[in-house]
């Protein structure tokens, strides 16, 4: 299905600063897929060359500069058979995570209820399974229909689908389905051998033919070169269509875990990083997702200006610290950022 993921998506060639064109209006979609080497190009740009840029991006595409808040809540946690370098629910590092069995649907709804007061616009349920049973399947789409009947925005993040089982949520009316591509492709066997690369593009072809919404992101700061982070980026921007939500994680090491003594990514590669993504997608949500605490107030603040238009939101991020909500709601409204209103899903691209 390899092919039907990466199909050339009409953008246009950066190569340096003298091919930034002066109206983004008319420019950014116009002649063809980008290649690593001009991504590679615009995060070699003068910083606040880049930084511009990707405003200028933004606001054309996202006039209204509202912050998406989404709640993501581990409905399973821990007890995941996969390898995952960076993550603590694997069962085969000794993290402190304890398995438990998926929660009930009252407490998820409960959930629920306390994100949508709290000002969430989406409601996103992530489980550790390397990819579900039927019978979880059945259980899951319950939870869907009591989301929306909430009037939230629904996301789920299961593992691996088969079309039938993807049918089943969007018949349960789920709105994204989150699958990170975590990475490059050549940098991807560093980080993960239980599950290949791609296993997870086949996931976000079943999610899209059957009409889904795609939530597709990955992880920086793993020890990966910029050249592989232009990769990764690359096969983002390349899927047809790219992701409505691309959620950016900074690394988070924990203890147990193989990436847990990874040096932490300059902050200023991050940002470029976010730059980077609202340029080659310009229509996509781009979510910063786990680190934020760690890369403090400054850091978001650039991160937003370079493009970033969502965050997850809340007390708990699966199982890495996120800052409260108070904090949230403090840092957007020090820098005069409005959040979204709307709980209505806004795409396709």
């Amino acid at each position: 299905m390899l092919d039907a993921q990466i199909t050339e998506k009409p953008l246009t060639f950066i190569k340096s600063q003298s091919d930034l064109p002066g109206d983004v209006d008319s420019d950014l979609e116009t002649s063809g897929a980008w290649s690593v080497a001009q991504i590679e190009a615009l995060f070699a740009l003068p910083f606040n060359d880049l930084m511009f840029k990707a405003q200028q991006t933004h606001q054309t595409y996202f006039p209204d500069g509202d912050v998406e808040l989404a709640t993501l809540l581990s409905i399973k946690t821990g007890g995941c058979p996969e390898d995952c370098g960076y993550c603590p629910q694997a069962a085969r590092y000794d993290t402190g995570v304890k398995a438990n069995k998926l929660m009930e649907l009252e407490d998820v709804l409960e959930a629920a209820k306390a994100a949508k007061a709290a000002g969430s616009n989406r409601f996103c349920m992530g489980a550790a399974w390397r990819e579900p049973k039927d019978r979880d399947i059945e259980k899951v789409a319950a939870m869907i229909k009591g989301v929306k009947a909430l009037g939230l925005e629904t996301c789920a993040t299961l593992g691996m689908l088969e079309t039938t089982q993807a049918q089943a949520l969007q018949e349960a009316g789920l709105d994204f389905y989150n699958h990170n591509l975590d990475t490059s492709e050549d940098f991807y066997r560093s980080v993960i051998s239980t599950r290949g690369y791609q296993d997870r593009l086949d996931t976000i072809s079943n999610v899209r033919a059957v009409g889904m919404s795609v939530c597709c992101g990955g992880i920086v700061g793993m020890g990966e070169s910029r050249e592989q982070r232009a990769a990764f980026l690359a096969r983002l921007a390349n899927l047809s269509p790219y992701p409505e939500s691309v959620p950016i994680n900074h690394l988070v090491p924990v203890a147990g875990t193989p990436l847990a003594e990874q040096a932490p990514l300059d902050p200023l590669e991050f940002v470029r990083t976010i730059a980077v993504a609202r340029i080659t997608m310009p229509r996509a949500r781009v979510r910063l997702s786990a680190g934020r605490q760690e890369l403090g107030r400054a850091v978001q603040a650039m991160c937003f200006q370079a493009g970033a238009n969502s965050i997850f939101y809340g007390e708990q991020l699966l199982t890495t610290g996120n800052p409260e909500a108070e904090q949230d709601r403090a840092l957007l409204a020090d820098l005069g950022l409005k959040t979204k209103q709307s709980c209505k899903s806004e795409v396709l691209i």
